[in-house]
């Protein structure tokens, strides 16, 4: 209760709790009130049709309800955002944790592959394997690949952070009473980065989103469904974009940006709390 209060004393969270809030609601809650259907084409009003009550955002290349697309779409970056997420913290912490707290050669190999992953840009490998993957690509497997190719970066931060809690007293207490390296980390050192951990994860899942985002935007997302980058994808392969039709793009970006931006306040603020050095 009294972390959540310091939070609810931060600006930044508030505003990013609500902007989330308002993002899940469009996702999880509009469905229910706003009848999705991104198959539906509408003859009469054809392809990018002007905002009606009937659609009031207008429609596609193809005469498709764009609120049903967004909504739609919506759910699919999120999805591919936490998957990537999950697997990228997972990933990256597991690794992070044995290694700064093992140390010796285990730490060195571990810390070889790590930096192996940093130096060759993730986003390159993603679009080798997508591009790889021309049949099947769908929303699980492109979480699947963000996650495998953007863990580094966690392992590194949960590393240091590792290896500073390997000299604490408890852990010499823990070691003198004949506990096991693992029985250590998972009792004595986890416990500890929890908070950490927490903040990996809301920004693996910020870069899912976004990866997601560009590699559906070239051509190379998920083929099974609509996400908020393959809306982009097709407003720029169908001129939109030169066009000038603007609500063929600007929603979806806006929701994008939004999305990030909201994970972005909470993390900033979380470590605001969670950091006594950044406390005011």
């Amino acid at each position: 209760m009294k972390l959540l209060k310091n939070l609810l004393k931060s600006p930044m969270f508030v505003v990013g709790i609500l902007i989330l809030f308002l993002t899940l609601a469009v996702a999880f809650i509009g469905p229910l009130v706003y009848h999705v259907d991104t198959s539906a084409r509408d003859i009469v009003a054809g392809p990018y049709a002007s905002a009606s009550s009937v659609h009031p955002l207008g429609t596609d290349h193809l005469g498709r309800d764009y609120v049903s697309l967004l909504i739609s779409g919506l759910r699919s970056s999120l999805y591919v955002g936490i998957i990537a997420g999950v697997i990228a913290t997972t990933v990256g912490v597991f690794i992070g944790l044995f290694g700064g707290f093992r140390g010796g050669w285990m730490d060195e190999i571990l810390n070889m592959g790590t930096n192996l992953f940093i130096v060759i840009p993730s986003f390159v490998i993603l679009i080798l394997i997508s591009s790889a993957v021309k049949d099947g690509r769908s929303l699980t497997l492109i979480g699947l690949i963000i996650g495998l190719t953007t863990w580094s970066w966690s392992a590194r931060a949960v590393r240091a952070q590792a290896s500073s809690l390997r000299s604490r007293d408890h852990i010499a207490l823990a070691r003198i009473n004949g506990a096991s390296s693992l029985t250590i980390i998972f009792k004595h050192v986890l416990p500890y980065l929890l908070s950490y951990v927490f903040m990996v994860f809301i920004m693996q899942v910020s870069s899912g989103i976004l990866s997601e985002a560009s590699i559906s935007m070239i051509g190379l997302g998920p083929l099974d469904s609509t996400s908020l980058g393959i809306i982009l994808n097709q407003a720029k392969d169908n001129g939109a974009l030169s066009d000038g039709i603007w609500m063929a793009f600007l929603p979806a970006t806006i929701i994008i940006t939004m999305a990030v931006f909201a994970l972005y306040l909470i993390n900033t603020s979380m470590e605001g709390v969670f950091n006594p050095r950044l406390r005011k």
